[in-house]
């Protein structure tokens, strides 16, 4: 019997799992073990419960217009417990000139769609909504190669967009910096929007047309119920993982291990070694390295120096979330919106606030409120090294000075999240050519995760269904 591993019990492992068993060929004969370092699967997905809070460690949902996330619930049997976002709550603000301002509606990862609201926004001047008007009239880019977000977004839209949309945006969500940032890797539909009509404006309201004309003609509606841009479950994201990883326990010929910690894998014969911390080895005929990218490369040293030392130019940068909760009536901010964002020039020291217990329903009592903040990423990674006293006490006095919450919380949790998230900076692309083209050479190994081809939920259960796709043509004899 053909024996497959998988190292790594995130998303993505599981999500290669799942899928290796789901598009299994009928009279196929084949084992999976799957490696888990820590005492719990999940990654960076982290649900906790504790006094009537739902608290969400990790990302708390993921985008429904990457349907890989959705369908994936759907099939294991989570269709019910989809929860859209609050729509009474759906604007975000900016901190600028020390004040929320709403981002205005219409504007679309950046992308302004509606004139009104833009004009009288206080957010941009005068000048930067023109600036921005001209996208409008402004050539698309002719020359070849890679460009920053950060040039693509003043190129197109002006600086102050850049500054207080596009920056902020982009740290709450990626952590990362638009000046390395690689716009092709990060976000190829800017450039494709820009290559197709000329104007990011243009090719945003026209594909907001065609979704809307898509949604009016699709019959019986959405038979999941309401779905908005960001969906989670009801009990949390863990419920995902926990779905998959009983599903798979109760598997025949499937192995789910924690508390295990591949050291190195080697060749062996036609197929492979995995060697385990603390003694003992599987032999394999396919690897799945389903862990950030510096970790693969401690793991394949030994079998490839070259690939080892390029999986290492994928940086990544560490963050941390802390939620906290205050009696409501202690609050005097009315929180009418899923949360701000805070751009680098405000001098801040959070990323972000996510006003969680507004964005979705049952994330805490009645009377009180919770409040989740984004620390480090590339703007002050120094700040994740704080105790939980210390960031605690930073946090509150940013929530202090931005929203005037001068109460004592009534719940506070800090996780810490580090080396977590891939940063796909210039030429990312073109690194992750090389490590696919090099992984030919390796007949039964592969990567899965999130830092190569997509970042997210979606994006890795999207990359772990690919691989379990070439992983079993592999296993028949068809590479």
């Amino acid at each position: 019997m053909k024996r497959v591993v998988v190292i790594g019990g995130g998303i993505a492992g599981l999500a290669t799992a799942w899928s290796l068993r789901e598009q299994e060929p009928k009279g196929a004969d084949f084992e999976i073990v799957l490696l888990e370092r820590n005492e719990r699967f999940g990654g960076n997905i982290r649900t906790e419960k504790t006094d009537g809070f739902l608290i969400e460690g990790g990302p708390d949902c993921f985008l429904s217009e990457k349907p890989w996330a959705m369908e994936l619930c759907k099939r294991i049997g989570l269709s019910g417990k989809f929860l859209p976002t609050n729509d009474r709550h759906r604007k975000t603000f900016v901190l600028s000139r020390g004040r929320l301002h709403v981002l205005p509606e219409g504007v679309i990862l950046m992308i302004p769609t509606k004139i009104l609201p833009l004009a009288t926004s206080s957010l941009i001047s005068w000048p930067g909504k023109l600036r921005m008007a001209m996208d409008l009239f402004v050539p698309k880019r002719t020359s070849g190669g890679d460009e920053s977000l950060g040039d693509f977004v003043r190129r197109r839209l002006g600086k102050e967009a850049l500054e207080k949309i596009a920056e902020p945006l982009v740290a709450g969500v990626h952590a990362g910096d638009p000046e390395t940032m690689s716009v092709r890797a990060s976000f190829p539909k800017f450039v494709q929007l820009e290559e197709e009509s000329g104007s990011l404006i243009r090719g945003m309201v026209k594909r907001m047309a065609l979704a809307a004309a898509h949604r009016k003609g699709k019959p019986g509606g959405q038979s999941a119920g309401r779905v908005t841009m960001f969906m989670t479950l009801k009990d949390g994201l863990s419920e995902l993982i926990d779905t998959l990883a009983s599903r798979l326990e109760g598997m025949d010929k499937t192995i789910l291990r924690k508390g295990v910690r591949a050291a190195s894998v080697d060749k062996a014969g036609a197929g492979y070694r995995v060697t385990l911390e603390g003694g003992g080895s599987l032999d394999a005929d396919a690897v799945i390295v389903a862990a950030p990218a510096w970790a693969a490369a401690s793991i394949l040293k030994g079998l490839d120096a070259a690939l080892s030392e390029k999986l290492l130019t994928i940086p990544y940068v560490s963050t941390a979330t802390v939620s906290i909760a205050f009696k409501k009536k202690d609050v005097k901010h009315p929180m009418n919106g899923f949360g701000f964002v805070v751009p680098k020039i405000e001098g801040r020291r959070i990323m972000a606030a996510t006003w969680t217990s507004m964005k979705f329903a049952g994330r805490a009592p009645e009377d009180s409120v919770l409040i989740r903040c984004f620390v480090g990423g590339s703007k002050n990674a120094d700040l994740v090294s704080l105790d939980d006293g210390e960031m605690l006490g930073m946090v509150r006095e940013e929530l202090r000075d931005i929203m005037g919450i001068e109460a004592e919380p009534v719940l506070a949790r800090v996780f810490r999240w580090r080396n977590s998230m891939p940063q796909y900076t210039i030429g990312h692309e073109e690194r992750v050519a090389w490590i696919d083209e090099r992984l030919n050479i390796h007949t039964g190994l592969h990567l899965a995760g999130s830092a190569y081809h997509g970042i997210g939920i979606s994006d890795s259960i999207r990359c772990g269904e690919a691989v379990a796709k070439r992983v079993i043509k592999e296993l028949a004899g068809n590479r």
